[in-house]
């Protein structure tokens, strides 16, 4: 007998082949059948008449590092189908590091490290019962602040032996790759030759890495060409981070950076995450506002009451510069409005890209791709524009990322897979976040099961501690 089965719907396997009618039966936490099996049976059914039924959605690109610990009842990815996140994105881990005042970006997780080792956390994930799985990177950001008293230089031969120590540990804890953030001012004086060195224990695929690059405005194709640099000496994955192009004087460059992407991934393993919205989030940096259309503040630590204001607007209202009054704010996280429809459409569809959100679960009011990410990619982009079938959609939030990061067993709907699956209404999912309200939850998705276990039905969290922690099989 079955523990489960889901009846009824239409499969989309997450591997890009068309959609097919059939029933998906579970048995002990894995797809045990996926067919007719109407005569077959089961403690529990789930009619799925209408609906998709779908690997559970991988989010490529998440900081959820804090989250993995809470257990919100309203939870931002399994209330949008998301069954596994990667954490750790952009040189951002909460661990291995000790620091009463984190610096910016790493107070996006929280202002107090407190986790000494790898192993430290991934014993306080598993002690919480995460509610999704997690595939856990760690930041080279969060390696340099425990290992370096001064930021502002590259790393000598003693501290960068540290630091692939402390990488080691990690990827014997469990870890799956090294993610940077050169990007942001704790990383930036880092040479090439510096996240070469310390990701040496990645080194002949022993891992994965991400980049968030060191620019994605006017130097984007010289940061891309070092972060391929990188990949290629250390002839291991590469993923390039939230890839976009920033500031209107960028728009239409996509075109150029994915032939550029593209010519690479001839030679070296390396594709890219992206997000289905025109604006960005992260740290609140006075020499974005210039490239933005606009700027909405979502926390500052000077002025609280900050939160979910226009810069712009705020600037007129006290007759000063944008820029000089994001400064004043500081420190700070914002969203900037500064990318093109075009380009956003351009870099989804390409078949080396995957869907991630970025989301930021922190205080304030934030983006909401935290929230809306995957119906949106579904019913925006894929029902309502045509960007993407819906075929391909699903293989870019499931299959593709499961296959990249090394997660097997995951990302389809296959016997023997793990029972992580999403079952959405293709009619009327959507997302319902907005830069004005960003908590709102999804509609259209009917039911989540991971692991098995029934997470979500309609709306409602159902188990709150069914998530696993993966590690990557090479």
């Amino acid at each position: 007998m079955l523990d489960l089965v889901i009846s009824g719907g239409e499969v989309i396997d997450g591997s890009g082949a068309p959609r097919w009618r059939a029933d998906v039966g579970v048995l002990g936490g894995l797809i045990a059948a996926v067919g007719d099996l109407s005569s077959t049976a089961s403690h529990r059914r789930i009619d799925a008449s209408g609906h998709i039924v779908a690997p559970g959605f991988i989010d490529s690109h998440t900081h959820d590092d804090q989250l993995l610990l809470e257990h919100p009842e309203r939870h931002p990815k399994l209330l949008q189908g998301v069954t596994t996140v990667i954490t750790g994105n952009c040189g951002i881990s909460l661990a291995p590091l000790v620091c009463e005042d984190a610096p910016s970006p790493l107070d996006i997780l929280q202002r107090h490290f407190t986790h000494a080792s790898f192993a430290d956390y991934v014993q306080a994930v598993k002690a919480a019962g995460p509610a999704v799985n997690a595939a856990m990177l760690v930041g080279h950001t969060t390696l340099r602040v425990g290992t370096m008293s001064d930021l502002d230089r590259a790393a000598n031969a003693k501290e960068m032996q540290r630091m692939q120590a402390a990488l080691a540990e990690a990827l014997q804890a469990g870890a799956i790759g090294l993610s940077t953030g050169v990007f942001y001012p704790p990383a930036r004086a880092a040479t090439t030759q510096e996240l070469i060195d310390v990701a040496q224990p990645l080194a002949g695929g022993r891992g994965i890495v991400t980049m968030h690059i060191r620019d994605e405005a006017a130097a984007i194709d010289d940061a891309l060409r070092e972060a391929l640099a990188v990949g290629r000496a250390l002839d291991t994955p590469l993923v390039l981070s939230h890839h976009k192009l920033m500031g209107l004087a960028q728009h239409g460059g996509s075109a150029r950076t994915l032939a550029l992407i593209e010519a690479a991934a001839q030679v070296q393993s390396v594709c890219l995450d992206c997000y289905p919205y025109t604006a960005s989030s992260t740290m609140l940096l006075p020499e974005r506002v210039a490239s933005s259309t606009d700027v909405q503040i979502t926390w500052s630590q000077k002025e609280p009451q900050a939160a979910g204001r226009s810069l712009r607007q705020m600037a007129a209202e006290r007759g000063i510069d944008p820029t000089a009054l994001a400064a004043q704010l500081m420190p700070g996280g914002a969203i900037y409005f500064a990318m093109s429809d075009d380009d956003v459409d351009r870099i989804l569809a390409h078949p080396l890209a995957m869907i991630g959100s970025d989301g930021l679960p922190a205080p304030g009011v934030q983006h909401p791709r935290l929230w809306g990410t995957f119906p949106r990619v579904l019913g925006h982009y894929s029902r309502q524009r045509g960007v993407l079938q819906l075929e391909t959609a699903v293989h870019k939030m499931t299959g593709l990322t499961a296959r990249r990061f090394g997660l097997a067993g995951r990302g389809l709907v296959q016997a023997g897979h793990a029972a992580d699956l999403t079952v959405f209404d293709p009619a009327t999912v959507m997302d319902r976040a907005t830069y004005a309200e960003p908590d709102l939850a999804p509609s259209g998705i009917h039911s989540v099961v991971l692991n098995g276990q029934l997470a979500v039905q309609h709306g409602q969290v159902q188990a709150a501690h069914a998530g696993q922690l993966l590690r990557r099989v090479n």
